[in-house]
């Protein structure tokens, strides 16, 4: 494993994880412009011999009769489910050479802490490399990198800012798949480093525990789970978008973006600062149409199993429903989270960040009095599902996330 203590010197000769991602989803966009591509079997041939490989190695190489076993659990979970999958396969269209190929190796930073010697914890030299696999596979190759490493939220963080960007929310069909044939090439790999036969006993050892380590992980990604639905409710200034930034970063899901996916509609780049004042994005049509791709994309993911965050104001019971159907058509758990705040905290909040952003703070708070006028309070049967959460209240991140672990993940 790279050690984590070390400072990154200059921004020069690393990446930050921002930097990173935002060159992923650069080279990857024309890639997701394309999809779907219907028909082609090129990212589930290059999968398949992809574990048949990977599979063959660590085969050959372990030993011991548990770890045999678990390698031999893995690679049925993933026959079975690269044939479950294949339809996804199929509109992923052809696979595509890495992010890495051609491009100096650079170490992956945090705040100029060093995370992994190489950004996405790959060698130009490994075997995984020299593969044209899906553009996904790149994304993944972080991912379990910062996981084995205990990077968590770093994880977390960096799998919501690519989704949020890229758009590309078909890939979350297949990453368990990638990441699990990810996991056995870490686990490939660091065996192969034992095999210059100078390695002292007690580095044998650990290795031994890096690999069961990826493999251990590989397990924890193929187990079945219960994704919850989380719907954030709340106007402007309420700190909703905040809070549920760092509640994906403790817990782990995908976040949609009601702002996000409304440019996207209209072909407008996520993090675009001006664009055509001519196009109406916020219409009444244009807000339907985003709640219908909101719900649409959570469907999407809570089939896949991805625990899913809406961030959206959703202050009508209209919107809040169809997003609640979501969830509760396929009988899993949903709350629905209503970020509060007294007025003058809001208006505070609003010009604060007119001014930040350089607009009109008259303008930001006439769509905050809008918003507070739409707002539909909660009924009866929303009730069921809601926690209401003062955003003024001293350590509010962790009670909402102490409320969130008791109400889905724990009971």
């Amino acid at each position: 494993m790279d050690a984590t203590s070390v400072t990154c010197s200059t921004s020069a000769t690393a990446l930050e994880l921002n930097e990173l991602i935002d060159s992923l989803v650069a080279s990857h966009r024309s890639f997701v412009d394309d999809l779907p591509n219907v028909g082609s079997s090129g990212c589930l041939a290059a999968t398949r011999a992809l574990v048949k490989e990977e599979v063959g190695v660590l085969d050959a190489r372990l030993s011991g009769e548990e770890d045999r076993s678990h390698l031999q659990r893995l690679e049925a979970w993933l026959e079975q489910e690269m044939v479950r999958l294949e339809p996804w396969f199929d509109e992923r269209g052809e696979p595509r050479p890495s992010w890495i190929v051609g491009r100096q190796v650079l170490p992956l930073c945090d705040r100029q802490r060093l995370i992994m010697t190489s950004a996405l914890d790959l060698e130009p030299s490994d075997p995984m490399v020299s593969r044209c696999l899906d553009p996904g596979f790149d994304l993944v190759s972080l991912l379990v990198g910062l996981y084995v490493r205990d990077e968590t939220r770093l994880a977390h963080y960096a799998l919501d800012r690519y989704l949020r960007l890229s758009g590309d929310y078909s890939l979350m069909r297949l990453i368990s798949v990638f990441a699990v044939c990810r996991c056995l090439a870490g686990a490939r790999r660091a065996l192969q480093r034992s095999e210059s036969g100078r390695e002292p006993a007690f580095r044998l050892a650990e290795i031994m525990i890096e690999c069961r380590r990826y493999l251990d992980l590989a397990e924890q990604v193929s187990n079945f789970r219960f994704p919850p639905l989380i719907i954030g409710v709340g106007v402007s200034g309420s700190g909703k978008s905040r809070f549920m930034a760092e509640i994906v970063e403790r817990l782990g899901a995908v976040r949609l973006c009601s702002d996000a996916e409304r440019r996207r509609l209209f072909g407008i780049d996520p993090q675009a600062v001006e664009f055509d004042e001519g196009v109406d994005i916020f219409s009444a049509e244009s807000t339907e149409r985003t709640y219908q791709r909101l719900a649409s994309l959570a469907g999407l993911l809570l089939n896949a199993g991805i625990p899913t965050c809406i961030d959206a104001t959703c202050l009508t019971r209209a919107q809040r429903q169809l997003l609640r159907q979501q969830g509760e058509a396929r009988g899993l758990p949903v709350l629905i989270v209503s970020f509060e705040a007294d007025d003058e905290t809001l208006e505070t909040r609003i010009i604060k960040r007119a001014h930040r952003q350089g607009v009109d703070p008259v303008t930001s708070l006439e769509v905050l009095h809008h918003q507070r006028r739409l707002f539909e309070d909660f009924h009866d049967e929303e009730r069921q599902h809601l926690l209401r959460l003062d955003t003024t209240a001293e350590n509010a991140t962790d009670t909402l996330a102490m409320l969130i672990q008791q109400r889905i993940f724990v009971g």
